[in-house]
């Protein structure tokens, strides 16, 4: 019998994006080269480990949606910036 531990958990929001990404015939693998980075930073990314405003917008743009629509974590709402004050 063999058994296969899972080293990783699941992270919806990155298999959403690349489901999003193959129904319009990319991958992450393409943003990277479009980029001229490794898949694996586009990857971390994605995952929410690592941030990168270029591969973030890059990524928003080939699933037609904006960063903060696409991250909504990583970018707080407009009611809850704080105000500027002058």
């Amino acid at each position: 019998m063999v058994t296969a531990s899972m080293s990783h958990t699941v992270n919806p929001a990155h298999e959403r994006l690349k489901m999003e990404l193959r129904l319009r015939g990319r991958s992450i693998a393409s943003v990277a080269r479009e980029l001229e980075v490794l898949r694996s930073t586009v990857t971390l990314v994605s995952q929410g480990l690592r941030r990168s405003s270029k591969i973030e917008k890059a990524l928003a743009d080939a699933v037609g949606t904006t960063p903060a629509e696409l991250f909504p974590d990583r970018y707080p709402a407009e009611e809850d910036r704080p105000t500027e004050q002058t």
